[in-house]
C-alpha cells in the first residue's frame, strides 16, 4: 500500500467517525441526505477521486481512488461516492465536463433502451430508467441512449424526472425516472457506450464488496473471540475456526479478483477482467455473509448488531450491475467462443489483453 493510499484512508477513517454514526445512517435510510458527510468528503477533494489533474482533479491514480472507494464501503457510508467515480470516469473518457456534486449511473436495460434526439440544437434525452442508485438525489445523472443508430452518453439533471422511489436491501435509494424529452446538459458519440457504463457500474461494486466482506470478517473474527460457550471463546471451537477460515479464503481471493480488475483498467474498463471480478466478488459475498451470521449467531440478526450495515450491502451490491450468475455465463460464453483447442490458452496462457478481444464480441 502506498503512503498516499494509507493517507486517503486515514482521511476517510476520520471522515466516517466525525460524520457517519449509527443515527446518520438510519437517517439516510429514512431518505434523509447526508449533507455533512458528502460535504466532508468533497471539502478533501475524495468526490472528485477518478478526475484526472489536467481536468480539475486531484490526479489520483486508479488504485488510489479505489482504495477510497474500499475504505467508503468498509464504513458504509450511505453516499453515491461509487457511482459519483464511475460517471467521472466515463465523461473523462468521453471527453466531457464533470460536473460538480453528487454523480449517477443508468443501469442498462437493453429491453427498453433509451433514446436521444436532436431539436433546435438541443440534445433531448426520452425513456424511463429503473433502480437508478441515487437518482433523485444527485446532481447530475449520465446515461447511455441512442440516436440515429450511434451509441451515444449524455448527462442530464434528473432530480426532477424521479416518478417513484424505492430501496435496495442496503436502503439506499433507488429510483425510477421518467425522461420526456428532457434537455440534456451534454451528449456526445461514445462507442460502446451501453457496455462500458456496465463495466465501470460492475467494477465499483467489486471494489465496493471487498470493503464490505474485509469488515465483515472483522466483525466476526472479532465476535467470535468475545462470545464465550462452554468456559471458552467460539473462536476455539473447530467447527467456528473452519468457517472463518473459509471465508477469510473467499475475502482474500475476492481481493485479489479486484485487483486483478484494477490492474488492467487504469485507463478504460477491461471487460473480461471485471467479468471475472464481479462473478468472484459476488460469490465471495454471498458466502461471506451467510458464514458471518452464522458466526454471530442470533445476535447477527439483530437490527443493534453492525454487522448488517456491511452484509445487507453485500447481498445488494451482488447483482447490481450484473450478478455473479451472469457475469459467470458471459466468461462462459467466451470460453466457449474460442474452443476445445484454445481454451487452456485461453484459461492459462494468454494476456487478458488478448482474450479480451475475443470477449468484446461474445459479452454483451
Amino acid at each position: 500500500m502506498s503512503t498516499i493510499e494509507q493517507d486517503l484512508i486515514n482521511t476517510i477513517d476520520r471522515i466516517a467517525e466525525d460524520f457517519c454514526s449509527r443515527d446518520e445512517r438510519e437517517r439516510a435510510e429514512k431518505g434523509e441526505w447526508p449533507e455533512a458527510l458528502w460535504q466532508a468528503l468533497t471539502e478533501v477533494g475524495l468526490t472528485s477521486a477518478t478526475v484526472p489533474e489536467e481536468a480539475g482533479g486531484p490526479g489520483l491514480t486508479l488504485d488510489e481512488a479505489m482504495a477510497a472507494l474500499r475504505r467508503t464501503a468498509y464504513h458504509a457510508l450511505p453516499v453515491p461516492f461509487a457511482e459519483t467515480c464511475a460517471a467521472a470516469r466515463l465523461l473523462v473518457a468521453a471527453g466531457l465536463s464533470v460536473p460538480e456534486g453528487a454523480l449517477t449511473l443508468v443501469p442498462v436495460d437493453a429491453a427498453q433502451p433509451l433514446e436521444l434526439a436532436e431539436a433546435d440544437g438541443q440534445w433531448q434525452l426520452s425513456g424511463t430508467a429503473r433502480r437508478v442508485p441515487w437518482g433523485g438525489q444527485c446532481a447530475a445523472t449520465v446515461a447511455a441512449a441512442r440516436f440515429d443508430g450511434r451509441d451515444m452518453l449524455v448527462v442530464v439533471d434528473a432530480a426532477a424526472c424521479r416518478v417513484a422511489s424505492e430501496r435496495n436491501l442496503a436502503g439506499e435509494p433507488r429510483d425510477t425516472l421518467r425522461f420526456d424529452r428532457m434537455p440534456a446538459i451534454a451528449a456526445t458519440p461514445f462507442d460502446r457506450a451501453a457496455q462500458r457504463l456496465a463495466e465501470e457500474g460492475a467494477l465499483v461494486r467489486s471494489v465496493q464488496m471487498t470493503g464490505a466482506l474485509s469488515r465483515s470478517l472483522e466483525y466476526a473474527l472479532q465476535y467470535a473471540n468475545e462470545r464465550i460457550a462452554f468456559g471458552r471463546p467460539i473462536a476455539k471451537f473447530q467447527a467456528v475456526q473452519q468457517m472463518l477460515a473459509v471465508m477469510a479464503g473467499h475475502v482474500a481471493a475476492a481481493g485479489a479478483a479486484a485487483d486483478f480488475a484494477l490492474d488492467h483498467s487504469a485507463t478504460q474498463a477491461n471487460r473480461l477482467a471485471i467479468a471475472v471480478a464481479k462473478a468472484r466478488i459476488g460469490e465471495a459475498a454471498g458466502r461471506s455473509a451467510e458464514i458471518a451470521h452464522q458466526v454471530h449467531g442470533a445476535m447477527g440478526f439483530t437490527h443493534e448488531h453492525n454487522l448488517h450495515w456491511s452484509t445487507r450491502r453485500l447481498w445488494a451490491w451482488r447483482d447490481e450491475f450484473g450478478g455473479d450468475a451472469y457475469w459467470q455465463m458471459q466468461l462462459g460464453k467466451a470460453a466457449a467462443a474460442v474452443g476445445p483447442d484454445a481454451l487452456w490458452s485461453f484459461l492459462a496462457s494468454m494476456s487478458v489483453e488478448e482474450a479480451t478481444g475475443i470477449s468484446q464480441e461474445v459479452i454483451a
